[in-house]
C-alpha cells in the first residue's frame, strides 16, 4: 500500500521484545530516519515501548506506536477487533504516513 504512494517501507519481525534486539532497531532507525512499530498487544509495556527505549537512549526518531490503546480488551470476531482496535493494515500506512510527515519538519 505505501509503496503506491512512493513511500519504501521496511518491515522488521521482533518476535521477542526480552532480549529486544538493540541493533537492528538502531540499524532500521539510522536508515529510515522513522519508525512504526505494530502489534496485537497493548501500546502500554510491548513492543512499542521497547522499541522507544531503544531509540530514546540510542538514536531518537520519530515513532508512531499501532496498537491496543490503554484500555480493557473485549472478546469477538478477530477482524472485529482488528478494526475496533485500529490494527489494520489502513491504520499502519495512516500512523507511517504521520511519522514521514513528523520526520520531515
Amino acid at each position: 500500500i505505501l509503496k503506491e504512494d512512493g513511500i519504501n517501507a521496511k518491515v522488521i519481525n521482533i518476535h521477542t521484545i526480552k532480549p529486544i534486539d538493540r541493533e537492528i532497531i538502531i540499524s532500521a532507525a539510522k536508515e529510515t530516519k522513522a519508525i512504526v512499530t505494530a502489534e496485537e498487544h497493548s501500546i502500554v509495556g510491548g513492543l512499542g515501548s521497547a522499541v522507544l527505549e531503544v531509540l530514546s537512549d540510542e538514536y531518537p526518531v520519530p515513532l508512531k506506536r499501532v496498537g491496543v490503546m490503554d484500555t480493557f480488551g473485549e472478546s469477538g470476531k478477530p477482524k472485529d477487533l482488528l478494526r475496533k482496535y485500529k490494527l489494520t493494515a489502513d491504520e499502519i500506512v495512516k500512523q507511517a504516513k504521520e511519522v514521514i510527515n513528523i520526520r520531515a519538519k
